[in-house]
């Protein structure tokens, strides 16, 4: 995994959570996220709750970085967000990567595969449409 694009800032939210970016693959970044106490839910397990803010940080991290290289930087708002929990994330760190599957002018669509110790065996995946405002109107 590369380690040698521009950092990108999380936000607080993120921050707080323990997301950080532990690599970048293809031009876009993959996540982490450590289990500790503030990301549980049931004993030993992730919240769905962090594991979705993992998932939606991956998918806007990625947006981000495909972005950066245009003069002004939209708002990115959410139109639709899902999320598909496909087994426990057991106490262990999680990674997350987005893939952008359609980038227009206004809007853009994503999916994001959240996983733990085995990347061919997702715990949670999402699916965002994200509308881009300000974006070249």
């Amino acid at each position: 995994m590369s380690r040698n694009k521009p950092a990108i800032s999380l936000t607080p939210y993120a921050q707080s959570l323990g997301i950080t970016v532990d690599g970048y693959e293809d031009g876009v970044p993959v996540l982490t996220l450590p289990f500790a106490s503030n990301v549980e839910g049931r004993p030993g397990v992730f919240h769905g709750g962090a594991t979705s803010g993992l998932l939606e940080t991956a998918g806007y991290s990625a947006l981000r970085c495909a972005l950066a290289g245009r003069e002004t930087q939209p708002q990115l708002k959410p139109v639709n967000i899902t999320v598909q929990f496909l087994s426990a994330a057991k106490s262990q760190p999680t990674f997350a990567k987005a893939r952008i599957t359609k980038l227009g002018r206004r809007n853009a669509n994503l999916s994001v595969e959240a996983w733990q110790s085995d990347r061919d065996r997702p715990v949670a995946s999402a699916v965002m449409n994200i509308l881009m405002s300000g974006s070249e109107d």
